[in-house]
């Protein structure tokens, strides 16, 4: 599975579980290639379906399928991935749940951290928020420079997100990182044109 491109992240207020499943199959036909489920509110069973759809939805589109937090559900559904921040548990832990998929870690704007869940056994680590992220207000704001320092200094995959849009999107692109993710730049109005602009906006000359 690669750990490259777009990466879409759902959302409870832009993606309701009662559309998503079609919201994401939109994203994946356009060309997402990386698909996160995040829901803070709803339990395991009652969003359980809703994986098993988005999960074989990403396999019909070769892409892959990453669901925040929940090790125990992915390992269920056989997901792909697993996401996990800062206040969810360890890689060591999710490790011992659910252990053969990927799981990715939030750095915010350490390399540090990066470097500690490297050596965890983490497969990807993402940084950010490098812009107001209307999706998370009260992120903090990191610097590019990180993602400089986190390619020199790391091995796996790198991941930016945060506040990133069709505006500035081609800021992040310069630095290069393995994925950027994004959320409100793609589920927020027309996905399929969205999807189109921000793979342009990444590909403009610097």
């Amino acid at each position: 599975m690669s750990l490259k491109g777009l990466y879409a992240i759902t959302d409870e207020k832009l993606t309701p579980d009662d559309t998503v499943v079609a919201q994401a199959q939109t994203a994946l036909q356009a060309g997402i290639k990386i698909l996160q489920y995040r829901n803070k509110t709803n339990s395991d069973d009652e969003v359980e379906n809703i994986c098993i759809e988005l999960q074989a939805l990403c396999k019909a589109h070769d892409a892959t399928f990453i669901i925040d937090d929940r090790p125990h559900l992915a390992k269920k559904i056989n997901a792909d991935g697993i996401h996990i921040g800062k206040d969810d548990m360890s890689i060591q832990e999710a490790r011992v749940i659910f252990p053969k998929g990927i799981i990715g870690v939030s750095c915010y704007g350490s390399v540090r951290k990066a470097l500690e869940a490297q050596n965890e056994g983490a497969d990807y680590v993402a940084f950010g928020s490098f812009f107001h992220s209307p999706t998370k207000p009260h992120s903090g704001i990191v610097s590019m420079s990180v993602l400089e320092k986190a390619k020199e200094a790391l091995s796996i995959p790198i991941c930016a997100i945060g506040g990133i849009s069709v505006t500035n999107i081609h800021e992040i692109s310069a630095h290069a990182p393995d994925m950027i993710s994004v959320v409100s730049a793609v589920f927020e109005g027309d996905i399929k044109d969205n999807i189109v602009q921000l793979t342009q906006a990444m590909k403009a000359p610097q």
